[in-house]
């Protein structure tokens, strides 16, 4: 579910698995490896959900950060956090 009225995606768990397995490769191409921290600048899609599984399945931290935040305090979180990879 979406944050707007209406807004709604339907899935099988063998169309997430295959996405997620697929986004953890892209993941795994850029460096991202088990202990690394990655932050995701996304809004309610399911490209955010599939990012925080792709995480999880690398067993990298992940951090969401709301979409509606400042480049401020998005670089506040980056650095707190000390990320290698944002996704947005």
């Amino acid at each position: 579910e979406g944050n707007e009225p209406g807004d709604s995606t339907k899935i099988t768990y063998r169309e997430l698995l295959h996405k997620v397995c697929q986004f953890a490769n892209v993941l795994r191409s850029q460096g991202v490896k088990k202990g690394d921290r990655v932050s995701i600048y996304l809004p309610m899609i399911l490209e955010l959900v599939i990012a925080m599984l792709a995480c999880a399945r690398l067993g990298a931290l992940h951090s969401v950060v709301f979409a509606g935040f400042s480049a401020d305090s998005l670089c506040e979180r980056i650095l707190d956090c000390g990320c290698s990879l944002l996704i947005t």
